[in-house]
């Protein structure tokens, strides 16, 4: 096995990787669809299984991808290389991820920007109005202003650079989130009938564990953690060699669960408090629950409905900001790798990219609307049931992310075998958990990769329901 050194930007410090990760990391998932399968398995019997889960499978996955990154010094395609023109199938494949991810996620981005702006200027009532959200993305050219405006700050941040630009922004945007996050928990905990959410919340109720909540937790903790879309890779090629890989791994991981577990404070016990229940959150994941249920979960504060409003859409705003930047610095990198042509030449090209195809994601609501590729392609649902955005959501998430996963395992596992991990862990401290990464990466993260492979094609085809 060969690395190329080469003249790359790199992280000031731990801190700073660790930041970045955390902040690629605490994204949509956390914020809509945490709090819906935390209230609808059981509250703690579900946060017991997700935690066991990021400790171990998601661990090892991450000190993979991170390790891979930092010993060649290469975003996904040229890891793989590295180890062999041949395997570079599965960098490519790695790669595809984010660029089919990016332009919808800046897409909803825009919503979220629009949204935060919304609550300083309407009333809550309106917002909470049952055809807003629906008024606002069908037929209605204001979604591109917003979503240009949100990837113009993308571009900007990742154009100053690793240092100047992801690192400081990272910075002041995590401190904020963290800060917004206890302070929006803490106020929903003062509501009448809060702490019955919270008991929901955090009292185990075994009576609902199931294979599907395992199954659940698992694809949460995968999507969460930024696996498996060349995210770690990248970030792990920017990292020093001096710097201890295993603590920051685990701390990464503690950022993360811990805004997931905030995003269930801040909206199971207001739900509760406010619509008498968690059956409404429970009900709902993703958009339905972002802009539908928790405007009108804000409504109900009275007066700080407003400030509530615009408070969380802002901590929202945030995470979609710094999950989005560390997506297009990936897609940037993997270009500028690729083409040798400079950094600005792939900041240019991954903006045009990014701006004209999530251009075309957005016309899925409007002149493409008729287009479901959903129904054409897969042959999944109702004609006309799905958008464009659905079918590249399911491409990336439901199908490529896992099967990119599995190969990882068994690239890591049984072609070039843990050691050039563990080796590249040594490097720079013990890796205490060694054992543990070899039989994870080997053997049990290969079948729970599997397993949510299958288990999420179902749940789209509607076989099961998840």
């Amino acid at each position: 096995m060969a690395t190329k050194e080469t003249a790359r930007a790199t992280w000031s410090g731990k801190w700073a990787f660790i930041l970045a990760a955390a902040a690629s990391a605490v994204g949509l998932g956390n914020m809509w669809r945490f709090p819906y399968l935390a209230a609808k398995y059981g509250g703690g019997a579900f946060l017991l299984v997700y935690v066991i889960l990021v400790v171990t499978f998601g661990f090892a996955l991450m000190m993979a991808e991170t390790a891979l990154g930092r010993r060649t010094g290469q975003s996904a395609i040229g890891a793989f290389k590295c180890f062999g023109k041949k395997y570079a199938i599965i960098g490519i494949l790695a790669s595809a991820v984010p660029f089919i991810i990016t332009p919808y996620y800046a897409l909803i981005g825009g919503w979220v920007t629009k949204y935060m702006a919304a609550y300083l200027f309407e009333p809550a009532s309106v917002i909470a109005g049952e055809d807003y959200f629906t008024g606002f993305i069908l037929q209605n050219p204001e979604t591109y202003v917003w979503m240009l405006v949100f990837i113009a700050l993308v571009v900007v941040v990742v154009a100053l650079g690793v240092k100047r630009g992801i690192e400081r922004v990272n910075k002041v945007l995590m401190i904020a989130l963290i800060a917004m996050a206890v302070g929006i928990s803490a106020f929903s905990l003062t509501l009448p009938g809060a702490l019955d959410g919270v008991a929901y919340y955090l009292i185990p109720d075994f009576s609902k564990f199931s294979v599907e909540l395992v199954v659940a937790a698992m694809g949460q903790m995968f999507f969460s953690l930024s696996l498996a879309m060349g995210i770690m890779i990248t970030y792990g090629s920017y990292f020093q060699k001096d710097e201890d890989l295993e603590h920051s791994v685990r701390r990464i991981e503690v950022f993360d669960t811990g805004i997931a577990i905030l995003a269930g404070f801040m909206i199971i016990p207001a739900a509760v408090a406010v619509q008498g229940g968690a059956e409404a959150v429970a009900t709902k994941a993703g958009p339905g629950l972002m802009f539908g249920v928790l405007p009108q979960v804000f409504e109900g504060f009275g007066f700080a409905a407003n400030a509530v409003g615009f408070a969380f859409f802002a901590l929202v705003f945030f995470a979609a900001l710094t999950s989005c930047i560390s997506l297009f610095e990936t897609l940037v990198s993997i270009v500028e790798d690729g083409a040798k042509r400079g950094r600005t030449f792939a900041i240019a090209t991954c903006a045009v990219f990014v701006v004209v195809v999530g251009v075309i994601v957005n016309m899925g609501y409007n002149n493409l609307l008729s287009v479901d590729l959903m129904y054409s392609v897969f042959g999944i649902g109702e004609y006309q049931d799905a958008q464009l955005l659905d079918f590249f959501d399911f491409l990336s998430n439901t199908i490529m992310m896992p099967i990119v996963a599995l190969l990882t395992c068994v690239f890591v596992g049984w072609i070039i075998k843990p050691q050039v991990i563990i080796s590249e862990v040594k490097q720079s401290s013990k890796f205490v958990a060694e054992k543990l990464f070899v039989v994870m990466i080997k053997y049990i993260a290969p079948v729970f990769v599997v397993v949510i492979l299958v288990a999420y094609v179902m749940n789209t085809m509607g076989l099961i329901t998840l």
